[in-house]
């Protein structure tokens, strides 16, 4: 007996560590996301600082001869206003860009050739605009034609368009590493979660075979004690309504630890108690184990080690659906869009259709008004951001009242359209409007499924798409939902390449 309970004990150590040691790797993995996540927020920060001074420094100088341009054309001195402007913001933007490159080597070389060339540019505005203002026009369209201005201003463009070319190329770099480390970590939470499962049904196939043993040694203890069996029925009602406590306390643990990994780690210390509980049964050799001590251990077995593998299970699930969420926000920003002519009415239809016999379930209806007939946009993610609204308004209606869900189609100037979509459903607190667009954030009383995405991966869709989303509602008189939408998501793309 005392070489087998030192065997068991041994073996329950060992897939107890080697579970402590899947879980810390876990956590880990864990934990470097969270950096990583760092590092590329910063280095996007210092890319778009970059990109965004070297297109205000391009533009300026255009600016600049542009106005040059103008005056030297018309001799009218109002076509020399841009160039003011220029000449003035050009100090403050070259300063910019050189603070943003800083030390950066893919940039840093090329800023003396750009300092010169942006230095021959304007000598030439600014001598070219003052000969035209001594009434010297030929004089100053001899010197334009010297091709000197224009030979410093390509060498300025080519430079900046460098640089921006550069930084977009880094950029996706950049999104396509963080994607890569996402996954990496998917693929580690899920081999992790299975690991953890099979050591700990390892473990409690090692402990029910030793409690067997140890159950047929007990019946035999018991067999010589008939006042035992008394007792022993005393002992078990005990266990039920201590085990019905331990699952109360078990029950209100996980609804108030919504943390997965702080989960994890709780029930970790829930497992080394339970073998605690164990270890003082199995190890008690020269002696007879106290009834207690075998309650104890019984419990551990039926009630604590199960129990704990099932809320780690579930935690590394609830790891995993996070990590999907974040990889399915990243995705759709990577997702090459297609801008293509749609017949908006077509496209609502569509939408309401999914939908519609869950609103005729209801003795609802919906109404559609659409003044724009078309729009040019990718079709894919106004779907997705149609059927994501629809779908909430199905969602959170009001039990008992007929749901009522309108869609309102009008222009916004000659570039953009609004669109709003209302519901008579159960409303948004006035302080929860901006909270609902965040990611794994939730307003309201939570009796529906769903990780809290959906309205996050709408705003990310509609951005972009170049526009935005807004909500207004009244809690328990129901919501509206605004869209603003390019007109033609072509005209955007190119503006951005």
């Amino acid at each position: 007996m005392p070489s087998s309970n030192t065997s068991f004990v041994r073996s329950t150590l060992i897939m107890l560590a080697l579970g402590i040691l899947i879980l810390t790797g876990i956590v880990g993995a864990s934990l470097w996301l969270v950096r990583e996540n760092s590092v590329y927020s910063d280095t996007v920060a210092k890319i778009r600082l970059i990109r965004s001074a070297a297109a205000d420094l391009l533009s300026s100088l255009q600016d600049a001869e542009t106005g040059q341009r103008g005056f030297l054309l018309t001799a009218d001195r109002s076509y020399l206003e841009p160039y003011k402007t220029a000449i003035r913001d050009l100090p403050e933007r070259r300063q910019k860009l050189k603070v943003a490159i800083g030390d950066l080597s893919d940039y840093a070389g090329g800023m003396p050739g750009l300092d010169r060339a942006i230095d021959a540019k304007l000598g030439e505005l600014a001598t070219t605009i003052a000969l035209a203002s001594d009434g010297k026009i030929q004089d100053a369209l001899v010197m334009v034609r010297a091709d000197i201005g224009n030979t410093a201003m390509g060498l300025v463009r080519s430079t900046l368009t460098g640089f921006i070319a550069r930084t977009d190329e880094r950029l996706q770099n950049v999104v396509g590493e963080q994607l890569a480390a996402a996954n990496n970590l998917q693929w580690t939470t899920v081999g992790g979660a299975v690991a953890i499962a099979i050591v700990i049904g390892g473990a409690i196939l090692i402990i029910v075979q030793h409690l067997r043993e140890l159950s047929r040694a007990r019946e035999v203890v018991e067999a010589l004690n008939a006042g035992l069996e008394e007792r022993v029925n005393e002992r078990t009602e005990d266990v039920i309504r201590a085990n019905q406590e331990i699952q109360r306390f078990a029950y209100i643990v996980t609804h108030d630890l919504r943390a997965p990994l702080v989960n994890i780690m709780g029930f970790l210390s829930e497992l080394e108690a339970s073998l605690k509980a164990v270890g003082t049964y199995v190890l008690a050799d020269d002696r007879k184990p106290s009834e207690e001590e075998i309650r104890e251990a019984r419990l551990a077995v039926e009630a604590d080690l199960p129990e704990a593998m099932g809320f780690i299970r579930s935690s590394t699930r609830k790891m995993d659906s996070l990590i999907n969420a974040i990889l399915k926000i990243s995705r759709d920003g990577r997702r090459k869009l297609i801008p293509e002519r749609l017949d908006l009415k077509a496209v609502i239809d569509t939408a309401a259709a999914n939908v519609h016999h869950q609103v005729v379930a209801s003795e609802g209806s919906i109404e559609i008004d659409v003044r724009v007939k078309t729009a040019t946009t990718d079709r894919f993610s106004l779907d997705q951001i149609l059927g994501n609204l629809f779908d909430n308004a199905v969602k959170y209606r009001v039990p008992g009242r007929p749901l009522s869900l309108s869609v309102r189609v009008f222009p916004l100037g000659k570039r953009r359209i609004g669109i709003d979509i209302s519901d008579n459903g159960r409303g948004i607190a006035a302080a929860d409007r901006e909270r609902v667009f965040e990611l794994f954030r939730r307003a309201g009383e939570q009796d529906q499924p769903g990780e809290g995405i959906g309205l996050a991966h709408v705003r990310s869709l509609i951005r972009n798409l170049g526009g935005d989303i807004t909500v207004e509602s009244t809690e328990g008189v129901g919501s509206t939902f605004s869209l603003t939408l390019s007109a033609d998501l072509g005209t955007i793309i190119k503006a951005d390449t």
